[in-house]
C-alpha cells in the first residue's frame, strides 16, 4: 500500500449524541417537530423526529422549573427559580433545519418561583401558577396581566384551559349583566366568545378550583382529593374534568353540575393523566413507572397487570395530543419514552401494555464503555455507570423507519450493580460484560431478529469483575459458526477482578431440554498485586494481556494461563492494553526483526503510552503529550494516507491520533469536556463515525470520521485554486485593470502580492491630483465595499509598521480617507475595535517624527556645507595670490 506521508491526518465528528434532559420540565409542540427541554439551566430545543438539535437558550444560573410551548410553536415560555419569566418568538427555518430565538421580554410573574404553567388552545393566554399558591392569566403577546385568582392554600400543582357548553339561558343572564361603577351604572359589553372559557387549577392542599375567565370569579371548587393534585385533563365530547392525585385516586367531574361522576381507584401516586379517544378512555401513570388504560364507562383498567419499576423508572409527567399517535412519558432517570396508542379502542375489554415505539436517554450520564453490536455494527452497546446496558441505533432514519440515530433500542437487565466493562467477539453478536455484583454476563445480541437475551451467568469472583474478554478470531469462513455466528457461542471467556484473579470460562452450549448448565472455571490465576484494569486479546487468540493498578503488564497464554512475559515501565497504574492487528509494522530502528510476534499499546495513569515488542517484551517508543491519565489505548490499521496508529484517550477529555513510525501526535481531537473512558473502533468499513467513537463522563458520544484523505484532496484542490488565481492576478496588473487585480488580491489575502500591486502604483509615474499615483486607482479604492476597506486598512496598519512600506500605506489610506471619509470608515468593522487606528496613529506619528528630524538635520547639513564653502574659498584665493 503506497503511503503519502505528506498528507496531514485529520478526523472530524461526524455524529455527536448529546445531553438533551437532565432535571425539570419537558414541553412538545403539537405538530410533533419541536420538543424543549431542561439541559441544567439551558433549555435545550430538539427536532423530536431526528434528534437533531434545533437551537439552545442559555440559561440564567437556575434550574427551568415548567416550559410552555404556543400550539403553533411561535412562543416559548420559560420559569426558573430566579423568579423570572422569559417569552421567546421562535422562528423555525426548513432550510437551514435551526431556529432563531429572540426574546420578547422579561416578567417577574411571581414573587415565589413558578411551579406550574399551561397555555390555552388559542396560544394567546398563558396561566402561571406559583409556590406563593397565586394564579395568574397572562396576555402573550401583550406580556401583562389578565386575571389574577387567589384561593388555594399552598403551592399551585397542575393547571388547565378549557372550555364549557354555555346554555341559551346562560347566555341571556349574561347579556342582561351590568356592573356598578362609583360614577353610575353603565351596561357590561359582553363576549358572547369568551363565556365559556374556563381555568382549571389544582393545589397542594388537594384541592380543584374552577375559575370564570369571562366573570373573572371563582365558579366551583372541587374539594374530594386528600393529596396534591398533580395532573387536569378536560374533554370536551364527554365535557368532563378528570383530575389525579398522589391519594392514589383519578376523579372524573361532570362539567354542568360538577358533581363526581367515577372515582378511579389507582392504587399508585397519579403523577400525569388524560383523557383518550374522545374521552373514552383513560391513561394514568406514576410512581410505578408503567402507563395503564382504563375505561371511562366501567372505570376498570384495560391493561393488564404490569410489575412495578423501580423508582428511577417512575413516571414524572406524560404528554399527549389529540391528533398524535403516541403518548411521551418522562420518566425519573432521564429518560423519554413514546408509547403507541394507535391499536386502542373503547370497544375491547382488555388491551396489553401499550408498545414502545422508541426510548430517548434525555443524558447517559458518565459513558465508562462502548462495544459496536452486530456483524453491520448497526448497534452501540453503552456502560452508563448503571445496572444496566443500554442498546443505541447507529442506523440514519429512514421514511419507512422512525427511530432516529441515537434512540435506545433495548435494555440489558441482569446485573444488581454498576457496569464496569464491555467486550465483543469477532462477530459483535455476543456481549461480555463485568459489573460490581462480582458476576460477569454473556448476552446473545441480534439486532436482525431484534433479540438481546442473556446467555449465561459468571460467578466466582470475590470482589467486582473490572475487565473481561472473548476471542477476537473468526472462523473459517466456510463454517456454519462463521455463517451464523449468533447460533455458535464462544469458546471461552475471561474475567478479571479487584480480587487480583484471573478465570476463564468455558461458554455452556445451549440445552434445548432444559436451562444453561452454571459454568464452572477451567482455570483460577493470581495474576497481579492491585486491581485489573482492563484485559485483551491477540488477534490470534493465543496471547492475553492484562493490565493492572500495580503498574505491571502481564502476557499470559490463554490456553493454560501460564505467564509468557512481564511489561514493565509505567510509572503509575496501566488503564489499558492493546494487540496490534495482524501484519502491522513499524518503521524503526532495530523493529524489523521483532515485529514478528507483534506489538502492544498500554496506556497508565502516569500519561504515557507505550509501545512494546512481544519478541522480547521490550519498550519501543513512549508516546508523551497527555496532560492526564491516559485511560484507553487501541490500534489503528493502516490506510491509504496513514501508516498505522495508535489512539488514546485521557482524563484531560482529548484524543490522541499517535504516528508510531514517528512517535509524534498526529492529531488531537476535542470533542469533551470531562474524562475519556470509553474508544472502540468501528470493526467494518462504512456507515456513521466510520473510524471511532468516544464516550466520557460528560454523557457525550462522538463518532469520528478519518478525514484524511478529503482533507488532501481540498488542500490541493485549494493550492491549485490559488496559483490560478495568483497568475490571474498578475494578467490584471499587467493589463492595468486595477479594479479587478484589488479585489482578487484582497479575495486570495495575499498580503505580499497586495503590496506589490500598490507599490507599483505608488513609485509609478504619478498622475497630478491623485494620492495613490493614478486616479483611476483612487477611483477603485472609493468604489470598494465595506469588508473590503476593513481588511485593506488592517493591510496598511501591518504597512504601516515598518518605514520601506509606510509611504505606501499611508498613501493608500489617505485616499480611503479621501473617497470615504473619516465618519465612512469609523463606521466599518475596522472602526469599531479602535486597535488598528491606534496602531496607525502610534506607527504615524512615529514617522512623521522621523522625517521632521531628517527636514531638521537637512538644515544643519545645509549650514554647514555654505560655511564650508565659504572657508574653501578663502584658501584657495590665498593660494592663487601665494602663487
Amino acid at each position: 500500500m503506497a503511503l503519502n506521508s505528506s498528507v496531514k491526518t485529520t478526523f472530524e465528528p461526524a455524529k455527536v449524541i448529546q445531553p438533551i434532559y437532565t432535571r425539570g420540565s419537558v414541553a412538545l409542540s403539537e405538530d410533533d417537530r419541536i420538543l424543549a427541554s431542561c439541559l441544567d439551566d439551558d433549555v435545550l430545543l430538539t427536532d423530536a423526529r431526528t434528534g437533531d438539535e434545533l437551537a439552545r437558550i442559555e440559561g440564567d444560573g437556575e434550574i427551568c422549573t415548567t416550559l410552555a410551548i404556543t400550539p403553533s410553536a411561535s412562543h416559548l415560555i420559560i420559569c426558573s427559580r430566579s423568579l423570572a419569566m422569559r417569552i421567546y418568538a421562535l422562528t423555525l427555518s426548513d432550510e437551514e433545519d435551526v431556529i432563531e430565538t429572540q426574546v420578547l421580554r422579561t416578567l417577574k410573574p411571581h414573587p415565589s418561583p413558578v411551579v406550574v404553567s399551561a397555555v390555552d388552545q388559542t396560544g394567546t393566554l398563558l396561566a402561571t401558577g406559583g409556590a406563593d399558591g397565586v394564579v395568574k392569566v397572562w396576555d402573550i403577546i401583550g406580556g401583562y396581566v389578565t386575571h389574577t385568582f387567589h384561593g388555594h392554600n399552598g403551592v399551585i400543582s397542575a393547571l388547565r384551559f378549557f372550555q364549557v357548553d354555555v346554555t341559551a339561558q346562560a347566555q341571556e343572564e349574561s347579556k342582561k349583566c351590568k356592573k356598578k361603577r362609583k360614577q353610575g351604572e353603565e351596561e357590561e359589553v359582553t363576549n358572547e366568545e369568551t363565556l365559556g372559557y374556563r381555568l382549571a387549577s389544582g393545589g397542594e392542599d388537594g384541592k380543584v378550583r374552577i375559575w370564570n375567565l369571562h366573570k373573572r370569579n371563582s365558579a366551583a371548587i372541587l374539594d374530594s382529593h386528600v393529596s396534591v393534585v398533580r395532573t387536569l385533563d378536560f374533554s370536551p365530547e364527554e365535557n368532563a374534568l378528570l383530575s389525579g392525585s398522589r391519594d392514589k385516586t383519578v376523579m372524573v367531574w361532570d362539567a354542568r353540575t360538577w358533581k363526581i361522576r367515577s372515582t378511579i381507584p389507582v392504587l399508585e401516586e397519579v403523577e400525569s393523566a388524560g383523557f383518550l379517544d374522545r374521552g373514552t378512555l383513560i391513561y394514568t401513570g406514576g410512581e410505578h413507572g408503567r402507563i395503564r388504560i382504563w375505561s371511562l364507562a366501567s372505570a376498570r383498567e384495560l391493561t393488564p397487570e404490569q410489575q412495578p419499576g423501580m423508582d428511577t423508572e417512575s413516571i414524572l409527567e406524560i404528554i399527549h395530543y389529540p391528533d398524535l399517535p403516541y403518548l411521551l412519558s418522562v420518566h425519573a432517570d432521564q429518560t423519554l419514552v413514546y408509547h403507541s396508542i394507535a391499536s386502542l379502542s373503547p370497544s375491547v375489554l382488555s388491551t396489553s401494555p401499550l408498545p414502545i415505539l422508541r426510548r430517548t436517554a434525555g443524558t447517559h450520564g458518565q459513558i465508562i464503555d462502548v462495544a459496536y453490536i452486530g456483524r453491520s455494527a448497526s448497534l452501540l452497546a453503552l456502560a452508563t455507570n448503571a445496572e444496566d446496558i443500554r442498546l443505541i441505533s447507529l442506523q440514519p432514519p429512514t421514511p419507512s423507519e422512525s427511530l432516529p440515530f441515537g434512540a435506545e433500542v433495548a435494555s440489558l437487565k441482569g446485573h444488581t450493580d454498576i457496569v464496569l466493562c464491555l467486550a465483543t467477539d469477532w462477530s459483535g453478536h455476543w456481549l461480555a460484560t463485568g459489573a460490581k455484583d462480582n458476576t460477569a454476563r454473556l448476552w446473545r445480541l441480534d439486532p436482525a431478529s431484534n433479540s438481546f437475551t442473556c446467555h449465561a451467568t459468571f460467578a466466582g469472583h470475590a470482589e467486582s469483575v473490572g475487565a473481561v474478554a472473548l476471542p477476537q478470531t473468526p472462523p473459517p469462513a466456510d463454517t456454519p459458526a462463521y455463517k451464523n455466528p449468533a447460533e455458535h457461542t464462544p469458546a471461552w471467556l475471561i474475567t478479571g477482578s479487584q480480587d487480583k484473579t484471573l478465570k476463564r470460562w468455558p461458554i455452556p452450549r445451549t440445552d434445548p431440554a432444559g436451562p444453561v448448565p452454571v459454568p464452572r472455571a477451567t482455570y483460577t490465576r493470581k495474576a497481579h498485586d492491585k486491581d485489573i484494569n482492563a484485559l485483551a486479546v491477540a488477534p490470534t487468540g493465543q496471547l492475553l494481556a492484562s493490565s493492572s493498578q500495580d503498574r505491571l503488564v502481564k502476557i499470559w497464554a490463554v490456553e493454560d494461563g501460564s505467564t509468557v512475559g512481564v511489561l514493565r515501565g509505567h510509572k503509575r497504574g496501566v488503564w489499558s492494553a492493546s494487540f496490534a492487528p495482524t501484519g502491522i509494522t513499524i518503521s524503526l530502528p532495530g523493529t524489523e526483526a521483532r515485529a514478528q510476534r507483534g506489538f502492544v499499546a498500554t496506556a497508565g495513569a502516569d500519561r504515557m503510552v507505550k509501545l512494546w515488542a512481544l519478541s522480547d517484551f521490550s519498550c519501543l517508543l513512549t508516546l508523551e503529550g497527555h496532560t492526564g491519565s491516559v485511560l484507553k489505548a487501541l490500534w489503528l490499521p493502516p490506510t491509504e494516507t496513514r501508516g498505522p496508529a495508535v489512539v488514546s484517550a485521557a482524563a484531560d477529555g482529548l484524543v490522541k491520533i499517535w504516528d508510531v513510525s514517528s512517535g509524534e501526535c498526529a492529531a488531537t481531537l476535542d470533542g469533551h469536556t470531562d474524562r475519556v473512558w470509553a474508544l472502540a473502533r468501528r470493526p467494518v468499513p462504512g456507515g456513521v463515525g466510520e473510524t471511532l467513537v468516544s464516550g466520557a463522563g460528560d454523557g457525550v458520544l462522538t463518532f469520528w470520521a478519518d478525514t484524511s484523505a478529503a482533507t488532501a484532496a481540498k488542500a490541493a484542490e485549494h493550492a491549485a485554486e490559488r496559483v490560478e488565481k495568483g497568475q490571474q492576478l498578475e494578467n490584471y496588473v499587467r493589463a492595468q485593470q486595477w479594479r479587478e487585480a484589488i479585489a482578487l488580491a484582497l479575495a486570495l489575502d495575499h498580503p505580499g502580492r497586495l503590496l506589490g500591486l500598490f507599490k507599483s502604483v505608488v513609485e509609478g509615474q504619478r498622475e497630478e491630483g491623485s494620492w495613490t499615483g493614478r486616479k483611476d486607482v483612487d477611483d477603485v479604492l472609493r468604489g470598494l465595499a465595506s469588508e473590503q476597506v476593513a481588511r485593506l486598512v488592517r493591510r496598511c496598519r501591518e504597512w504601516g509598521t515598518s518605514a520601506r512600506t509606510a509611504v505606501v500605506a499611508h498613501r493608500v489610506l489617505r485616499a480611503l480617507v479621501e473617497g470615504f471619509g473619516v465618519e465612512g470608515l469609523a463606521g466599518t468593522k475596522v472602526g469599531k475595535g479602535g486597535e488598528v487606528w491606534e496602531g496607525l496613529r502610534v506607527y504615524g506619528e512615529r514617522h512623521w517624527g522621523r522625517v521632521a528630524d531628517l527636514w531638521d538635520e537637512s538644515f544643519l547639513v545645509e549650514f554647514t556645507l555654505g560655511e564650508m564653502e565659504g572657508v574653501l574659498g578663502v584658501e584657495a584665493g590665498e593660494k592663487m595670490v601665494l602663487g
